[in-house]
């Protein structure tokens, strides 16, 4: 949740101990001091909220982290409300933003982009995450970032993804960080579609019904 919301973890973790004591759980959390007054602030106002009321009020704030729809994946287009409030495509979401934020964070440790300047490119749907510029006059490496929450998973990479990484070759990396629920670590995959990683093709129809009226003049 930390690196979703682009802060930091021992942050996210100060405040869950903040709030257990008021709710029934195996953690004592800081039940020996006195709550900061703005958290019981936010306890009065929101504590008493059903985990769905909750999850609505909260989506916006970590939806707006996550990096728009590129080019050629139709996977969000057509999902309704119910299919939004399923726990498992949010965490999906909060997993992908959570892992940009970890790579951001971490990428100028990776020996292969030491001395590269990175600019997150997610909003030009480019097939890519983040662009890698050496201070020479070297092409420009680009990094695709994703997340999985346990140490194994599956990945997905769009048409789009797939298509530049075949073009981009040796100068494109998969990023694949893993194992958020007990440590996250970075897995790096230079040129990933020639590392026996095994990606399969699947194809999938979809209908989209759109509405339309005219406004008067």
């Amino acid at each position: 949740m930390g690196y979703a919301l682009g802060g930091k973890p021992a942050l996210i973790k100060n405040y869950m101990q903040e709030f257990d004591p008021l709710f029934p759980n195996s953690r004592q959390g800081w039940h020996k001091r006195q709550m900061r007054d703005h958290c019981r602030e936010a306890y009065e106002r929101f504590g008493l909220l059903s985990l769905p009321e909750f999850y609505r009020l909260l989506s916006p704030l970590l939806l707006n982290r996550v990096k728009p729809l590129p080019d050629g994946m139709d996977e969000l287009a057509a999902l309704d409300e119910e299919k939004l409030e399923n726990e498992s495509f949010s965490k999906r979401l909060i997993t992908g933003a959570a892992a940009e934020g970890f790579f951001e964070s971490s990428f100028a440790k990776i020996a292969d982009f030491t001395g590269h300047i990175l600019t997150n490119v997610t909003r030009f749907g480019c097939g890519f995450d983040y662009r890698l510029q050496p201070a020479n006059s070297r092409p420009f490496l680009a990094v695709e970032v994703k997340g999985i929450a346990a140490a194994s998973g599956e990945i997905m990479m769009t048409s789009k993804e797939y298509q530049v990484a075949e073009y981009l070759g040796n100068r494109y990396f998969l990023c694949v960080v893993r194992n958020f629920t007990e440590k996250p670590v970075i897995s790096l995959f230079q040129n990933p579609l020639d590392q026996g990683l095994g990606f399969i093709h699947r194809e999938r129809q979809q209908t989209s019904l759109t509405w339309h009226a005219k406004i008067p003049a």
